[in-house]
């Protein structure tokens, strides 16, 4: 069997990010291929190092290294030189470059998988196998984006984030055969930003586990009291879900009280910081943090809702409402990058008072086939095979 080293910034276990979601089937997928997979990672929650065992059932050999957020923030700091982004410092664990070199000292690399440009280091020296960068987002448009939102310094901080590290992601995207993005308005805008790797950047998208999230489940009502509820779903350590939350429970719904006073917002995702849990104390307002399941919450929700201001790729949680059956009302920056069709697979609204409206029409009756059409929407185009299918040519070269 042919041997792939994949090099990732996350540990693809438990499937409770999207970046673990699509590293866990892009492994699948390519065991299915017929390779070897060697898994090297960092894992920066303590409590996903139970897991390892979980992932050396499937791969050839596993490397997962712990790193402590806030010391890797200091070093990141430690190592800032002009020019030189902080997140590949954030990412360096020397124990895993250590296990990288040492495999492929002993097995001969066919693929070598790059699963985020902050891992692009941990590949700069290897002289063998075929290299791919799964990029999944432009990082430092994203932080382009953050500094537009931020009061000084953190604005400085993330504008220069964005420079330098557009140029690190131009960088190695030329190190590297193929770019992958998770989306085709993503991979289209790098080329843009990089028209020398114009010919080697792809869209291969992410796709949802039409099984796991499925209309036809069914769950307890996790919400205690009767009632319609508006659900959102998303690790709350994650600024733009943060951010998103916010807002929403800040702006939007006052607006949808006053019209339906019942109506309860449910924020369900692990690690809500202070600002995030604070948001309790609003009429109508829960927040969950982690939850074993996320499935009642989103089987049960009147309205999967995802206001998100700041947005890169394609968004797990609109696929995973939408698999589900469930109506699904979202931002332009939500919605850009999934193939469906607007107001007949969910619904896209700009804006506070315009999200308060596209939501009392799905609570009014006015679109009673919504939640089937965007199954039907997933049905066709984002079962994991399918959507992966494309890489088996890319993997052989």
């Amino acid at each position: 069997m042919p041997d792939l080293i994949f090099i990732s910034h996350r540990i693809p276990w438990p499937l409770n990010k999207g970046e673990k979601i699509r590293g866990w089937n892009l492994i699948q997928h390519m065991r299915a291929l017929g390779y070897s997979v060697h898994l090297g990672c960092v894992v920066d929650d303590p409590a996903d190092m139970e897991h390892v065992g979980r992932l050396r059932e499937v791969c050839a050999s596993v490397g997962a290294f712990p790193i402590d957020k806030r010391r890797q923030k200091y070093r990141a700091l430690l190592h800032a030189r002009p020019g030189r982004p902080l997140m590949p410092s954030f990412y360096f664990a020397p124990a895993l470059q250590r296990w990288v070199d040492d495999t492929a000292a002993r097995v001969r690399m066919e693929v070598v998988y790059i699963y985020s440009v902050a891992m692009a280091p941990y590949a700069a020296r290897l002289g063998q196998g075929r290299k791919i960068l799964d990029a999944q987002d432009i990082d430092s448009e994203k932080w382009a984006e953050y500094a537009t939102k931020a009061a000084f310094p953190m604005r400085l901080v993330w504008a220069r984030e964005a420079r330098t590290l557009l140029a690190y992601e131009r960088q190695a995207a030329r190190a590297c055969a193929l770019t992958f993005f998770v989306s085709e308005p993503e991979a289209s805008r790098f080329r843009q930003l990089a028209p020398e790797t114009a010919d080697r950047v792809v869209a291969v998208e992410n796709g949802v586990d039409l099984s796991r999230f499925s209309p036809g489940d069914r769950y307890d009502w996790p919400f205690g009291d009767p009632g319609p509820c508006l659900v959102f779903t998303g690790n709350m350590d994650y600024w733009p879900n943060a951010d998103a939350v916010t807002w929403f429970a800040r702006e939007a719904m006052p607006l949808l009280r006053s019209r339906i006073p019942g109506l309860r917002f449910w924020i369900v995702g692990a690690n809500p910081g202070q600002d995030v849990r604070g948001l309790a104390s609003l009429p109508g307002v829960h927040v969950t943090g982690r939850v074993d399941d996320v499935r009642p919450y989103v089987a049960h929700a009147a309205v999967i809702v995802c206001p998100l201001r700041i947005a890169r790729g394609i968004q797990n949680k609109v696929l995973e409402g939408m698999a589900m059956g469930r109506p699904v009302v979202a931002s332009p920056a939500a919605f850009e990058g999934v193939r469906a069709e607007r107001d007949r697979d969910l619904l896209m609204a700009e804006g506070a008072a315009g999200l308060a409206d596209a939501i009392c029409a799905v609570l009014d009756g006015r679109h009673p086939g919504l939640g089937q059409a965007g199954r039907q929407a997933m049905e066709r185009g984002y079962a994991w095979d399918a959507v992966l299918a494309r890489l088996d040519d890319y993997l052989k070269g």
